[in-house]
């Protein structure tokens, strides 16, 4: 998609592809063809069903013609995948795929994949890992359980931070700074509404788990511990949306899974590096 070549020491510019320019005595790079590719990715966030490429040019305002020269080396790389029933092109896995392998989400998948894997087998529930992306969070792990019936979240689900339990916890668990910071970053609420927020995160900080009926589905009880890195911050929630069956195919009720995934976060952080403060005398 466009490569950027320096040709020695003359430093020649090869049009808007390399230097454009000089902002506060800062040299200002430019590789459009890229830029255009991340305009396509950003506009699929935003619609992830799917669009057409004259739908993708006229939402970013540009030529056909450029638009579907980008497409097409994007399709190629297995970054975009077309339907062919509709013409319509989606982000493919690959993406996922490449932001978890250059991201810490690699690591903290690795040591919390076997532990969540043990607790669903005890539990016969599933779970999830979740991190903060910005003003939202994003699961990046998940483990089905492995009876007939369960409740889970797919890869990749985007996770509201002021209604959903693992939101709750990403900011209850964050220092202060960080807490205003992320808050401060979240979409328009209103005063009342951050003043319950706040309240409610203190709750959970003081408790060490949220624990809330599921704004996603009735008899889903969603419970949520934090995952603590080396440095002593949270780096995840580690989330169990807990359903109640009546086949008698429960394994443990709902104290006993909440005690459960409280361990099971715990040996996740301790795989992190992650040491319990010291109680003092």
């Amino acid at each position: 998609m466009g490569n950027v070549r320096s040709t020695g020491a003359s430093g020649a510019k090869r049009g808007s592809d390399t230097e454009s320019g000089e902002t506060d005595g800062k040299r200002a790079y430019s590789a459009p063809a890229l830029e255009k590719g991340i305009e396509i990715l950003e506009l699929f966030a935003r619609d992830p069903s799917g669009l057409t490429i004259s739908e993708i040019a006229q939402r970013l305002e540009r030529s056909i013609s450029e638009v579907f020269r980008i497409i097409i080396v994007m399709e190629r790389r297995g970054w975009l995948r077309k339907d062919p029933a509709n013409d319509r092109y989606s982000v493919s896995y690959r993406v996922l795929d490449v932001a978890f392998r250059a991201t810490p989400a690699h690591t903290l998948s690795n040591v919390a994949a076997p532990v969540m894997h043990q607790l669903s087998i005890d539990t016969n529930q599933s779970c999830h890992l979740v991190v903060r992306t910005g003003a939202a969070a994003t699961v990046i792990h998940r483990q089905e359980n492995a009876g007939p019936v369960g409740f889970g979240i797919r890869l990749g689900t985007v996770v509201d931070m002021m209604t959903s339990c693992s939101g709750h916890v990403l900011l209850a668990f964050t220092s202060p700074e960080r807490r205003a910071a992320a808050i401060a970053d979240l979409p328009d609420a209103s005063q009342a509404a951050l003043r319950r927020l706040e309240k409610r995160l203190d709750t959970v900080r003081e408790q060490g788990y949220e624990m809330q009926p599921s704004a996603r589905a009735s008899g889903v009880t969603d419970i949520s511990f934090p995952v603590f890195g080396f440095d002593g911050q949270v780096s995840a929630a580690l989330t169990l949306p807990f359903l109640l069956t009546i086949d008698g195919s429960q394994r443990t009720d709902l104290n006993e899974t909440r005690r459960m995934l409280g361990e099971a976060a715990r040996q996740i952080s301790a795989g992190l590096g992650w040491l319990p403060p010291r109680e003092e005398d």
